[in-house]
């Protein structure tokens, strides 16, 4: 893919305008998770070390282009500043004379911090003229907001083709792995995709059985497989109107010679809450009354062994209800075995989703794959096939 990376130039006397997704959560004016700052700021650090100085652009919550106080990102700038072992200015808006003279103003190595970006509307509606204003706060266009690329924004979008467009540290980094695990990747190539529905991943499957060798089914799409074969699924979450996409997503994979994994065993249990009885049964023995909330110890087994000789996994969605116990048994288990095999050396092991992350690092291994992508919609519409928009131009921008 034709992205220029902001580090293959002379950023010495650059000013940077940034698109960064510093979306995280707050309460009472203090951030409770930086993660996402510290990732973005781990980049930007090498930037301003080359002489360059930021703009930096966020959005923040969906304030539909009204200013709500309570979504300001003046809390971001403190810890934004925290990460970086510097000072981080902050503008009260993104457009007008204040910030534009703020911006002039920056030396190498400083940064600063304008207010959030959907308090105009023109970011959303894409405007051309919200983004020209964007444009003028300086003379390079970075966009390290991976997580927000799926959006046809002023500040993902329009801008790219007013000033000189590159990806950031980040995005670069996002799009490298991503690339790596499912437009040319190693095989044998297995994938794990799991969640609630079918219906929400029709065509992450569709995408995916062209690509991979192997996919992995689990959650509660699992159970609508399992119905449509035929298996009683007791009162299990199911789509029993997506009978005819199962066969469709069935046979495409039997033509891409792409193996359909379901599990061979289910735990069950007759309520849905923490430390309910559970019972591990064969597939076709879940009760009318109960539901099926996790694969069994044979289910788990079978997917190592799947996994065993990948040289690509890819991960998105979890296995069972693992947030509630004991129904993170098969996902967490799975988890592991990635991570080892990833430690092991010879794999490439990229996940993403929000539930999948949140899985991940509960299973304690979160940081021993080799890419965790913290983008939801993003992560998703790729692994569809979709073209980004935010990534799109900046392909256009590098042509």
């Amino acid at each position: 893919m034709a992205l220029r990376s902001i580090t293959s130039i002379d950023l010495a006397g650059k000013r940077l305008v940034i698109r960064a997704d510093l979306n995280a959560p707050c309460k009472d004016g203090v951030v409770t998770d930086a993660t996402r700052i510290d990732r973005f700021a781990a980049g930007l650090k090498t930037l301003l070390a080359a002489g360059a100085s930021a703009v930096v652009l966020s959005h923040f919550g969906r304030p539909k282009g009204q200013v709500v106080p309570e979504m300001s990102l003046r809390p971001i700038a403190a810890a934004l500043g925290k990460a970086l072992g510097t000072d981080v200015a902050f503008a009260d808006d993104c457009t007008g004379d204040e910030v534009q003279s703020m911006a002039a103003g920056l030396q190498g190595g400083q940064v600063m911090l304008a207010e959030n970006l959907r308090f105009h509307p023109g970011e959303s509606a894409n405007d051309a003229d919200f983004a020209a204003e964007l444009a003028r706060l300086g003379d390079t266009y970075v966009n390290d907001a991976f997580s927000c690329a799926h959006r046809a924004h002023a500040s993902t979008a329009a801008i790219a083709g007013l000033l000189p467009a590159y990806a950031g540290p980040m995005m670069s980094e996002e799009v490298g792995a991503l690339t790596a695990a499912l437009e040319a990747p190693k095989s044998p190539a297995v994938a794990l995709v799991g969640g609630a529905k079918v219906s929400s991943k029709i065509d992450v499957l569709k995408n995916l059985v062209a690509k991979v060798d192997a996919v992995i089914i689990g959650g509660g799409m699992a159970n609508t497989f399992f119905y449509a074969d035929g298996h009683n699924i007791g009162k299990s979450l199911c789509e029993t109107d997506q009978v005819e996409t199962v066969k469709e997503i069935q046979a495409l994979a039997k033509s891409a010679n792409c193996e359909l994994v379901l599990p061979i065993d289910i735990v069950h249990a007759l309520e849905f809450a923490d430390n309910a009885a559970a019972t591990t049964a064969d597939v076709d023995a879940c009760p009318d009354d109960a539901m099926i909330l996790d694969a069994g110890p044979k289910s788990i087994e079978r997917f190592n062994a799947v996994m065993a000789d990948a040289k690509t996994i890819l991960w998105n969605g979890p296995l069972g209800a693992f947030e509630i116990r004991p129904f993170g048994i098969a996902t967490f288990a799975v988890a592991q075995k990635v991570a080892e095999l990833t430690k092991a050396g010879g794999v490439t092991s990229v996940a993403g989703g929000g539930d999948t992350v949140a899985a991940l690092n509960m299973a304690g291994v979160g940081s021993d794959f080799t890419y965790v992508s913290s983008a939801g919609g993003a992560f998703l519409e790729w692994i569809e096939g979709k073209e980004l928009p935010g990534i799109a131009a900046l392909t256009r921008a590098a042509s």
